[in-house]
C-alpha cells in the first residue's frame, strides 16, 4: 500500500487519515498483511504521534529482553570464536602444528580473507532472505568450523577452515545493525548496540575462563583442540536456537498482540529510514559506493580495527610477555574484558546523558585513554611489568568509541538496500585492519611490541581525526537538507511531502528523502 502527497500543512497524522490508499506492486517479500499493518500504525499514531507513554514504554521494555540478551549471547559466541586461536597460541598449536616464522601471523589475518570476499554478497543475501533464519545458519556453521580445527594437523588445513569461518562470521555485526534498526528509534541505537556489542567484552572475560579451565583439562586430546571443540559445539546449539527466538519481521514477532506490534512499528515512523523489505534496489547500490560517507565509514572500520586485529591475536602473547605464566595469562584476559564491558557501558551512559548529537564527541572523548596507554606501553621501562599492563588494559577504550561510531551507521543510512552495503563496507574496512594488524606483532620484538602497539597509536589517532571530520560532515549534509524543504515549501506545499508519506517509503535513502535528518 502506498499513499499520495499531502499538503505541508497538513499533520502527519491528518496526511495518514486524509490520504486515498490504492494497491501497488509490493516489495519482494513483503505481504499484503505486513503492508497493511504498516498503514494501519501510521493511520492511528502518525509520525512520532499519539503513542500513550506506558505503552510505549512497555513495549520497548519487551523489545528490550526478546533482543538484546539474544544478540548479546551470540556476540559473545561470536568473540570467543575469533580468540580461539588466541588461547590455542599458548597451548601449543605452535609446536604440534610446527608454525614457523609468520604462520601464525597468517593464522590470524586469514580469517578476515573469507570475510572480505563475502562481507557485501552475505549482506544482500541477507536482504533476500529471512534474516533470523539466515543468521541462525551463519552460526551453526561458526560452529561446525570451529569443530572441524579440531582434527586439523598442519597450517594449510588451518588455514582453510579459517577462511571458511571468516565468510561464515561477516554477516554477524550488519545482521545486529540490522535487527536495532527495525525495532529502535534513533536516539535509543547507541545504548541498545552497546547493549549487545558490551559482550564483546563478556568474551574477553569468559574467553579467559574457558581457556583457565580447559587448560586444567588433563586427557589424550591437546588442550587447543579441546577449545576448537567446546566452542565450536556452543556455536553450533546458539545457532539453531536464535533461529526461533529472533523475528523475520516485525509483524511474525511472536509474543506481541496487534496493538503493540503497530506501537512497534510507529515508534520507528521517525527515523525516515524506511521499511524492511527483500527487493535489492540497484540504484541504492549505487547511491552508496558514490557517497563519500560511506568511504568515510569504511576508513573508520579499517582504522579501528588494525589495533584490533594485533590485540585479538596477540594479547595473550603480550600479557605472557610481561613475565606471566600461561594459567596467569588466561586469568589476566578477565580484568582486560570487564574493562572493556565498562569502557563501553560508561560511553554508552555519557551519550544518554548529554544534548542531541554529541556522539561523535564522546567518540573523540573515548580514545584518548587508548592514546595514553599505548604512548605509556611503550615509553615505560621493560622492567615496569604491572605499570605496562595497566597502559595495555587502557587501550581497550576504543571499544567504546567504535561501538557508538556504527549507531551513525544504522542511524544515518536511510534505504535497506543502502544500508545493507554502507554497513557491509565498514566491516569490509574492519577486515582490512584485522589482516594488517598481526603483522606488526614482530615475533623479535616481544615482549615489548613496539612495532605492534605502535600501529595502534597511530590508526587510534587517525580515528579521532575522523570523528572530527564526520561531525563536521554531518552538520554540513543538514544544512543542504534544510535548503531543500525549503525549496520545495517555496515551490508550493502540495510538492512538500509529508513525513507519513516518507517514513516507510522503499525507494528512499537519506540523500532522497527530504524530511530525514542526520545525526552527530
Amino acid at each position: 500500500m502506498t499513499m499520495e502527497r499531502t499538503p505541508s500543512h497538513a499533520t502527519d497524522k491528518e496526511a495518514v487519515d486524509q490520504t486515498d490508499l490504492q494497491s501497488v506492486e509490493l516489495p519482494k517479500g513483503v505481504t499484503q498483511a505486513e503492508a497493511d499493518i504498516y498503514d494501519e500504525a501510521l493511520a492511528k499514531y502518525g509520525v512520532d504521534g499519539d503513542i500513550d507513554p506506558v505503552l510505549e514504554k512497555r513495549v520497548r521494555r519487551k523489545l528490550d529482553m526478546r533482543i538484546i540478551p539474544i544478540l548479546g549471547v551470540c556476540y559473545f559466541f561470536y568473540y570467543v570464536d575469533k580468540t580461539t586461536l588466541s588461547y590455542a597460541a599458548i597451548f601449543g598449536i605452535k609446536e604440534d602444528l610446527n608454525l614457523h616464522k609468520t604462520d601464525y601471523n597468517w593464522l590470524s589475518s586469514i580469517f578476515y580473507f573469507g570475510w572480505l570476499v563475502w562481507a557485501i554478497p552475505s549482506n544482500l543475501l541477507m536482504q533476500r532472505s529471512p534474516p533470523a533464519y539466515y543468521l541462525g545458519f551463519n552460526i551453526c556453521m561458526w560452529g561446525v568450523l570451529l569443530m572441524c580445527q579440531t582434527a586439523v594437523t598442519n597450517f594449510a588445513g588451518l588455514a582453510a577452515l579459517r577462511v571458511l569461518g571468516g565468510a561464515f562470521e561477516a554477516i554477524a555485526d550488519p545482521a545486529f545493525m540490522l535487527f536495532t534498526t527495525m525495532f529502535y528509534r534513533r536516539e535509543e541505537q547507541p545504548s541498545r548496540i552497546s547493549a549487545w556489542y558490551v559482550w564483546n567484552g563478556v568474551g574477553v572475560a569468559g574467553g579467559g575462563l574457558i581457556g583457565y579451565g580447559i587448560g586444567h583439562i588433563r586427557g589424550s586430546i591437546a588442550s587447543w583442540r579441546l577449545e576448537f571443540l567446546i566452542v565450536g559445539a556452543f556455536c553450533l546449539l546458539w545457532g539453531v536456537v536464535i533461529a526461533f527466538l529472533l523475528p523475520n519481521t516485525v509483524a511474525s514477532f511472536r509474543g506481541f498482540t496487534h496493538e503493540e506490534k503497530l506501537v512497534m512499528i510507529a515508534r520507528v515512523a521517525g527515523n525516515q529510514t524506511g521499511r524492511q523489505h527483500r527487493s535489492i534496489d540497484i540504484n541504492q547500490i549505487k547511491e552508496a559506493f558514490f557517497d563519500y560517507k560511506t568511504w568515510l565509514f569504511m576508513l573508520l572500520g579499517l582504522v579501528a580495527n588494525v589495533p584490533n586485529g594485533g590485540l585479538s591475536n596477540f594479547s595473550t602473547l603480550v600479557i605472557k610477555g610481561l613475565g606471566f605464566d600461561t594459567l596467569e595469562t588466561a586469568l589476566l584476559g578477565i580484568p582486560q574484558g570487564a574493562l572493556v564491558v565498562i569502557w563501553i557501558s560508561l560511553g554508552a551512559w555519557m551519550n544518554s546523558r548529554l544534548p542531541k548529537n554529541s556522539r561523535t564527541l564522546v567518540c573523540a572523548l573515548f580514545m584518548l585513554p587508548t592514546i595514553a596507554g599505548a604512548l605509556g606501553f611503550l615509553l615505560a621501562p621493560e622492567k615496569a611489568y604491572v605499570g605496562r599492563l595497566i597502559c595495555f588494559y587502557l587501550t581497550g577504550s576504543y571499544q567504546a568509541s567504535f561501538v557508538l561510531s556504527l549507531s551513525l551507521i544504522t542511524s544515518n543510512t536511510g534505504g535497506q538496500t543502502k544500508l545493507m552495503i554502507t554497513s557491509g563496507m565498514i566491516w569490509f574496512g574492519a577486515c582490512i585492519g584485522n589482516i594488517v594488524g598481526p603483522f606488526f606483532y614482530k615475533t623479535e620484538q616481544a615482549p615489548k611490541y613496539q612495532l605492534g602497539i605502535g600501529s595502534l597509536l597511530v590508526a587510534n589517532c587517525i580515528e579521532l581525526a575522523l570523528f572530527v571530520v564526520l561531525r563536521y560532515a554531518f552538520i554540513w549534509e543538514n544544512k543542504k537538507k534544510a535548503k531543500q524543504r525549503e525549496a520545495l515549501r517555496l515551490a508550493g506545499g502540495d510538492e512538500m511531502q509529508s513525513q507519513a508519506t516518507t517514513a516507510f517509503t522503499v525507494g528512499l535513502t537519506d540523500k532522497t528523502n527530504p524530511n530525514f535528518e542526520y545525526v552527530y
